[in-house]
């Protein structure tokens, strides 16, 4: 059963009508309200999985309304009613409405229940094939082209996978900016209509993605998630005169191993620099 005075942050399928979870369809069918970011489009979803919603109260929910229906479901929940928000595709306030809600729910001391499912973002990562464990999320760059070349200026040198979301009449120009920003060579994946039938994933560098995005116009069609690998990370080839004074004087004491480990630790200094550094020393 639902809980009463709760509010759940319900995940729902970005294509595929099956990617759902058993727990939001069976909590779908017990609470009170739910919140949608379009009616008619979570109707349909409600309707494939003979989710009966007779006895439930729907109502929207979308970026032009939020604050105004934050207070409605403030009102059903301080009645004890149960509230479950839906947006058209995905995990509601990612990059989604529903963010605000949130906060303000929980600053009245309300429980929010987050039920998990489908993401883009995840999606379209677990499918890069990136060894690199960190990513930053940013999801969309701003319209205009100063401000977006701006925020991926701030992003060039980070070293973490970058995921972007993009609509379709922006995926060539942001394409462009990428490129002259992150130079031609940094590997992206392209990944467009994530579970539904004309999936696409497409790894390739920034400047061979322009190519391809060209090469056929079903290729700029379609939601986008762009992963863009970490900017490469320099190891530091100068070592500084401290460093090697500590090294020359550790490598008269202890093995050439153990005399770079703490010299590493002592300085800061990269290990295989100082290494190398140490191997020169002893030829």
């Amino acid at each position: 059963m639902s809980v009463k005075s709760a509010l759940y942050v319900v995940a729902t399928p970005i294509g595929n009508l099956n990617d759902i979870s058993l727990r939001a369809i069976q909590l779908l069918g017990q609470v009170d309200v739910i919140a949608a970011e379009h009616v008619q489009n979570s109707m349909h979803l409600l309707s494939h999985h003979s989710i009966d919603v007779k006895n439930t109260k729907l109502m929207a929910l979308h970026q032009h309304n939020e604050k105004n229906a934050a207070n409605k479901i403030l009102a059903f929940l301080t009645a004890e009613k149960s509230v479950a928000l839906l947006t058209d595709a995905g995990t509601p306030a990612v990059s989604d409405p529903g963010a605000f809600l949130v906060q303000h729910i929980r600053e009245q001391g309300f429980t929010i229940i987050p039920v998990p499912g489908a993401n883009a973002a995840i999606c379209a990562l677990s499918a890069a094939g990136i060894t690199n464990p960190h990513f930053l999320f940013y999801g969309f760059l701003p319209v205009k082209s100063g401000q977006r070349l701006r925020a991926l200026t701030t992003l060039a040198t980070l070293p973490h996978t970058l995921i972007f979301y993009e609509a379709p009449h922006r995926i060539l120009e942001c394409l462009t900016d990428m490129t002259a920003i992150f130079g031609v060579q940094r590997q992206l994946t392209i990944a467009r209509e994530l579970t539904k039938l004309f999936e696409t994933i497409h790894t390739c560098t920034l400047d061979e993605a322009i190519v391809w995005i060209n090469a056929d116009a079903n290729h700029q069609k379609g939601e986008f998630v762009l992963v863009v690998n970490g900017a490469p990370i320099e190891e530091k080839s100068h070592i500084s005169e401290s460093a090697q004074s500590t090294l020359k004087i550790l490598l008269t004491e202890l093995p050439l191993k153990q005399a770079v480990k703490l010299t590493s630790e002592i300085s800061g200094e990269n290990r295989n620099a100082l290494y190398q550094f140490a191997l020169s020393l002893k030829k």
